[in-house]
């Protein structure tokens, strides 16, 4: 599902998945994505903190089932030496993930009090008096440090999901998708930007309600281009139709039972093998563009059954409307996030300002006080948004079990096999705590999802199925 971590890079890395990903955005990757979503309004961060202790790792994907079968499953539990290494990676990324929630601050606050940004405004207009041509100048040499700085996390964080045999991307390829990734996040960012400064001159004191209205439609355009422009960037998708026939029809199978017909040019498979061993489904897109996408590793490793649930929980999603909820979501907190945010920038300057050299709100200097700004207040945000993703994450778990029901037999067993595979291709940890649950977990742990699973049975109550009737 719909993951409302950084909304760019949920856009940028295709991110509605059907499990939370065993993997985080590094912590300053954050902080630059931020110079471009902290004017889109109040982020709200989803932090992937599955992590580790001594582990034995391996380098090699798990191998392919030839003939996949579904498990019995009573209960989320990995192997001994699965569960070392899962409970080695929870402790890696928990530590990463509280690091990072620091150490990307605490990186802008310096960045504040060594003057670095008042440095390249003085740059910027040496070399010219027109506004744009300014922040073409400014914001490159801003955002381009922070990514520059925070390269040694991504490569260490790149390095333990190959150690864990999470990927297989060769660092060539990674290093492809991390410029591509960065370039497209700075011409969007000097945009946004320029947008943001031109309004706030215009007026000093609406500019947060102005900015928060023009981030609307733009946020709206992003999810729709996405699928079309930005995805094939950096994965290769081909209709499911033509890679997996027999998938198609028996997916239709479900989607005729929930009353839906979600077209077979609207179905497609991404080689995700190329670069991942795990599994995931998503749905993305808004409009003409919205559609259905099934991991190639997913139609690989599971049964046709356990990918027909993790297809209805995708459908689930798209019956649901959960990205319009999203957007509609995201319209609220982040409203009350720029009026918040405002009142914040202006304390900061009041106090700080001159230290900083920062002349006022409209200095384009003021940048990182903007970007610091909305840090704090994702980080405050973020469990309300990870409570709401957890939410809609639930409510297409049980489409999935009920748009599957009588589809085949003992689905409820299916879907706990099919949580199990994930979680162990995942190396998804059992026991998370859960105050970091409850902070930074997107989706519900795998041992609540199978558990619920085993145990959701509404066709033997007077109320019948919520959903799927």
């Amino acid at each position: 599902m719909v993951e409302f971590g950084i909304l760019f890079n949920w856009i940028l890395v295709q991110r509605c998945p059907m499990i939370r990903l065993q993997g985080k955005e590094s912590s300053l990757k954050a902080i630059a994505s931020l110079v471009l979503c902290g004017f889109i309004g109040l982020t709200l961060i989803s932090a992937f903190s599955q992590s580790t202790t001594a582990a034995q790792p391996d380098t090699k994907p798990a191998p392919t089932t030839a003939h996949p079968q579904e498990l019995n499953v009573t209960e989320y539990r990995l192997p001994p030496n699965e569960m070392a290494k899962a409970e080695a990676l929870y402790k890696i990324r928990t530590e990463l993930y509280l690091f990072g929630m620091i150490f990307g601050i605490v990186l802008l606050w310096l960045t504040l009090k060594l003057r670095v940004a008042p440095a390249f405004r003085d740059l910027a207009e040496r070399a010219s008096k027109n506004s744009f041509v300014q922040t073409l100048i400014f914001v490159p040499l801003l955002t381009l440090l922070i990514a520059v700085i925070s390269l040694p996390i991504d490569i260490y964080e790149h390095h333990i999901s190959r150690t864990y045999g999470l990927s297989v991307q060769s660092w060539a390829s990674w290093v492809g998708d991390w410029c591509k990734a960065n370039g497209v996040s700075l011409v969007v960012t000097i945009l946004m930007v320029y947008a943001l400064f031109w309004i706030i001159r215009k007026s000093s004191q609406r500019w947060w309600l102005y900015f928060w209205l023009l981030t609307l439609p733009f946020l709206v355009l992003l999810i729709f281009v996405a699928p079309v422009i930005l995805d094939p960037m950096f994965n290769k998708f081909e209709p499911l139709e033509k890679t997996q026939p027999q998938l198609v029809s028996a997916i239709e199978n479900v989607t005729h039972r929930g009353g839906l017909a979600i077209p077979r040019d609207r179905m497609f498979e991404m080689e995700a093998s190329e670069k991942v061993t795990t599994y995931n489904a998503y749905v993305t897109g808004i409009g003409a563009t919205k559609r259905v996408v099934v991991w190639d590793n997913t139609a690989r490793d599971l049964t046709v059954p356990e990918t027909l649930f993790v297809f209805g929980h995708e459908m689930g999603h798209y019956v649901l409307s959960h990205i319009y909820k999203g957007l509609a979501f995201y319209a609220g907190t982040s409203l009350l996030g720029f009026w918040l945010g405002r009142k914040i920038v202006l304390a900061m300057l009041a106090r700080w300002g001159g230290r900083w050299r920062i002349r006022d709100i409209t200095d384009l200097a003021a940048l990182p006080v903007l970007m610091l700004t909305v840090a704090l207040l994702s980080l405050v945000a973020e469990p309300v948004g990870n409570a709401f993703s957890r939410y809609q994450e639930h409510q297409a778990d049980i489409y999935g079990l009920e748009v599957t029901h009588g589809l085949f037999p003992n689905n409820s067993e299916i879907a706990a096999s099919s949580f199990q595979k994930l979680g162990e291709k995942s190396l998804d940890y059992p026991t998370p705590n859960p105050i970091l649950v409850f902070w930074s977990y997107s989706h519900p742990s795998i041992a609540e999802r199978i558990h619920f699973s085993l145990h959701y049975d509404p066709w033997h109550t007077s109320a019948g199925p919520k959903y799927v009737k």
